[in-house]
């Protein structure tokens, strides 16, 4: 499936994900794997649906809200150091360009982005 046409929709919470294994340097625990798929892009804007599969990685943030349709998880940020979040159906979460963060997922947790 490619982007979203205008005037279409889609169930983005049942919407097949093909998923891959995260690089070996992300990965802190387990097997992770993820999958994304772009919904739309608005000007410099992307929505779309990202998924990871239980186990703990790092990342390196880019500027993004999103909301979280499925799972659960715990994010520690860790650069800046701020409060972990925990997040499950129905969160939303901001994140900012360049925060190091640490996503240890125990149920599949699938969101929608806008980054």
């Amino acid at each position: 499936m490619s982007e979203l046409a205008a005037g279409t929709g889609v169930d983005a919470a049942a919407l097949p994900l093909v998923h891959e294994p995260l690089p070996a340097d992300e990965v802190v625990i387990g097997r992770p794997t993820t999958a994304v798929h772009t919904l739309a892009t608005i000007g410099e804007v992307e929505v779309g649906v990202w998924e990871m599969t239980p186990g703990t990685a790092s990342d390196t943030e880019v500027d993004e809200v999103f909301v979280v349709l499925a799972g659960h998880a715990r994010i520690e940020f860790v650069e800046p150091a701020l409060p972990a979040v925990e997040v499950d159906r129905g969160s939303v979460v901001r994140l900012a360009a360049g925060q190091r963060t640490v996503w240890t997922v125990t149920e599949t947790l699938r969101k929608v982005y806008i980054a």
